[in-house]
């Protein structure tokens, strides 16, 4: 999440804990049996995605390149979220170009797309872009198709995901709830459309849960990147939604603002088990 919004998740009482450790080899084992009737539909119209699996992490401005490929050679870490866009984007993105994305991949690096949309109108604090329940629709429909055009423009390939970053937000509001499901569902159709696959960021108690909740269908989330701060690198321990999502179709937030030094650079990051979609990024 951006660094505007790791700020607020920590104000809202979210536990941090001291991360260490390599991931388990069970974060490679999400495809368990039975999990085909649970799973949210997948475009039918995409090949087989390519697929990351181990430890990730995401900052908010991109690192630069030598940065990156001392992280490569030092670090634990394979793969890199990054911020492509959204109207609640929150850091300046000077190294994010096509020609960055393009050197980081030829060193070895899978990156993850997140685009920060519209946030839930029942989400404390100001953000540029709140939806309502008159906007959600157009909205999502609006965001979806710059999160395409933005993926592109990076030399991000159709068939590659871009993940949808939605905040924490109260469950219990039913009209707020609805007012999100009906935008990710605008985001989803608009990004299908122009042949990338959909993901959605958040938060395990709340975000995500929503849409976990949702019955298996169209335009809803092709792989679930969820919040929950356990000390724990892996995507099945501990994971709250049963069978949802198997299938290399998941990644888990575990850790948050964790300075860390390799190859004699340091950078905040947040710390991730991945076992899911990357960017397919042109040669």
């Amino acid at each position: 999440m951006s660094k505007k919004h790791r700020t607020m998740a920590m104000a809202a009482g979210g536990a941090l804990l001291l991360v260490g450790g390599a991931l388990t080899a069970q974060a490679a084992s999400s495809s368990g049996s039975g999990a085909a009737a649970a799973m949210p539909a997948r475009p039918v119209s995409l090949s087989k995605p390519a697929t990351f699996t181990g430890r990730a992490f995401d900052t908010c401005t991109a690192p630069t390149l030598a940065q990156m490929k001392a992280w490569k050679t030092a670090s634990p870490y394979g793969g890199a979220a990054v911020y492509i866009g959204g109207k609640n984007r929150g850091c300046a993105q000077p190294q994010l170009t096509a020609s960055w994305v393009k050197s980081v991949s030829a060193v070895g690096w899978k990156l993850i797309p997140l685009y920060v949309g519209a946030q839930p109108p029942c989400k404390s604090g100001s953000n540029p872009e709140k939806m309502t329940a008159a906007t959600a629709a157009s909205l999502g429909a609006t965001d979806g198709a710059d999160a395409g055009a933005k993926a592109s423009g990076l030399g991000m390939r159709p068939g590659s995901p871009v993940y949808l970053d939605m905040e924490g937000f109260d469950i219990a509001n039913t009209s707020c709830k609805n007012t999100v499901l009906t935008y990710t569902r605008a985001w989803n159709k608009a990004l299908h459309a122009k042949g990338y696959r959909t993901g959605f960021y958040g938060f395990a108690s709340s975000s995500a849960a929503a849409v976990a909740a949702v019955s298996p269908g169209t335009d809803m989330p092709d792989a679930l990147w969820y919040a929950a701060y356990d000390d724990t690198a892996s995507t099945t321990t501990g994971y709250p939604f049963g069978t949802k999502w198997s299938g290399h179709r998941r990644g888990h937030q575990y850790a948050i603002n964790k300075k860390e030094t390799y190859g004699g650079v340091t950078l905040t990051v947040d710390r991730n088990a991945w076992d899911a979609p990357v960017a397919v990024v042109a040669k």
